[in-house]
């Protein structure tokens, strides 16, 4: 009895060691980025329009009347009704002004109404026109301007392909350099899911009519994660 004890005992020292001595795989993780320089196709505005008044009524119809001014200039310049949407719409009460001395309560003295338009150009020559076009017809909030890509999906793949070149690329230099032989692709994970940025600084240029833009370059960005094996 004692004997087959020692025996299993045995056995399974035997296989517990084989298992220690497995090798473990080894393998290189690099990261790799893509990036590619391109001048946008499009421009996206936010503008508005304020207006006060004593009454809501009145506020709220100047308004308005000067954004449904602004939306008709807009279409007759070609801008069209899938571009243009309303982002919000408020009405506000305007407060009198109280110290600590003034022992009557505040009171509304007013309102404000206000309504803001996002607006997409997608023809760039036509944008410093307008702008003026709607800072005449009544637009008295401009709450900014970013440039953009109509169709980024094939300068996205560009850079998706160059950030898996250079994670390929720095795997084999480190591979080189510590003498071992590169293996097969273990796997490939994109981080982020890649973006589109303006450039830090935009040369500034006058369009061919109206306010003065700097469309300058876009900057698409893909990052990629890539595991390789080691050949033995």
């Amino acid at each position: 009895m004692f004997h087959r004890i020692l025996t299993a005992v045995l056995f399974c020292s035997l296989l517990s060691g084989t298992a220690w001595a497995e090798p473990v795989e080894r393998r290189i993780t690099v990261a790799g980025e893509g990036r590619i320089e391109a001048a946008p196709d499009m421009a996206t505005i936010t503008l508005g329009v304020t207006h006060e008044a004593k009454e809501a009524r009145d506020a709220m119809q100047a308004t308005s009347e000067a954004v449904a001014k602004v939306l008709e200039r807009l279409a007759a310049m070609g801008i069209a009704p899938r571009d243009l949407q309303t982002r919000q719409l408020s009405l506000n009460p305007l407060w009198s002004d109280s110290s600590v001395s003034d022992r009557d309560r505040r009171r509304i003295t007013g309102f404000v109404a206000s309504n803001t338009v996002i607006v997409r150009v997608r023809d760039l020559a036509a944008l410093g026109g307008v702008l003026d076009a709607v800072i005449e017809d009544g637009a008295n909030d401009f709450n900014g301007l970013r440039f953009g890509l109509q169709d980024p999906a094939p300068l996205m793949d560009e850079a998706r392909q160059r950030a898996v070149s250079d994670a390929m690329d720095r795997a084999k230099l480190l591979a080189g350099a510590a003498g071992v032989t590169l293996g097969p692709v273990l796997s490939i994970d994109e981080h982020g899911g890649g973006s589109v940025a303006p450039m830090a600084e935009m040369a500034m240029r006058m369009s061919a009519a109206g306010a003065p833009v700097a469309a300058g370059e876009l900057t698409i960005t893909a990052n990629v994660a890539m595991v390789f094996a080691i050949a033995e």
